[in-house]
């Protein structure tokens, strides 16, 4: 099927776009402009909802994150042995379909506070909005395609975009013919998804990189740190007292004593 104007935009040029403006902006943002490098947490403002919301969101996007890239990057003649096109979908049906009612209950309740608490809503940014308008809108599309899905169980649909995602990441071409006769719903979604990766390094969605960056914690190096304490040895507290003590008069001058050193491990920095 010939692919029109509108399909190879979007799925021919726009995939390098968004991944070029994410991984760059990301840089140059972590090395032009770190002080703005956080989550902005509104925790202190009102906590609560923010519990429910945060813990519900991150679960249900952390999934499906990890479940998409495994997904639709994995070649099927990988799973193939192990399970069919069919199964493979509906498995992931059912736990997208949780995963992500999980994470559009969440996102609803962070949209929910930062729109109706007058002190949230004042100190929140324009981006800040605009990031859970298009993340809310990106969970509703997402359940929306299950109900699609359950017209082609076969997998043949999945198959075709899994064939253009790793069309699209090793540089081959005929990703968007492929992919031109499927229905809009999930266009829009995998639209909206590259929107997401425009627009990371310009919102608060960096604070991801520093999430994946704790791993490196495990294996950094113990720090040199010496304590503000005279902490002395209890072998040589011992000794001093055995001596005798000199005369007020005639004690010299205490030499200063150094803290010991103990090696600690530096604490793992928070994105919130």
């Amino acid at each position: 099927m010939n692919a029109s104007w509108f399909d190879t935009f979007f799925f021919g040029y726009y995939p390098y776009i968004a991944l070029t403006v994410f991984f760059v902006g990301s840089l140059l943002r972590f090395d032009r402009d770190q002080y703005s490098w956080k989550s902005d947490s509104s925790q202190l403002l009102r906590a609560g909802s923010l519990r429910w919301g945060s813990n519900l969101f991150h679960l249900g996007i952390l999934f499906l994150l990890g479940g998409h890239t495994v997904g639709m990057l994995t070649p099927h003649a990988v799973y193939e042995p192990f399970i069919s096109s069919g199964g493979k979908q509906v498995v992931a049906m059912v736990t997208g379909g949780l995963f992500g009612l999980l994470g559009f209950a969440g996102v609803s309740i962070l949209l929910h506070r930062r729109l109706t608490d007058p002190r949230i809503r004042r100190t929140s940014k324009s981006s800040d909005v605009a990031l859970l308008v298009i993340l809310w809108l990106q969970f509703a599309l997402g359940l929306a395609t299950i109900p699609l899905s359950a017209h082609h169980l076969d997998g043949s649909v999945m198959l075709k975009l899994a064939e253009w995602a790793q069309r699209v990441v090793t540089l081959r071409a005929g990703g968007v013919e492929l992919i031109a006769d499927v229905d809009t719903v999930f266009k829009l979604h995998m639209i909206l998804g590259m929107t997401v990766f425009l627009i990371f390094p310009f919102t608060r969605l960096v604070h991801v990189w520093s999430g994946f960056a704790t791993v490196v914690y495990a294996f950094r190096p113990y720090q040199l740190v010496r304590s503000r304490r005279l902490n002395l040895p209890a072998g040589h507290l011992a000794s001093r007292r055995s001596l005798p003590t000199p005369s007020r008069a005639a004690a010299p001058a205490a030499a200063p004593a150094v803290p010991p050193t103990v090696a600690v491990r530096p604490a793992a920095g928070r994105g919130k």
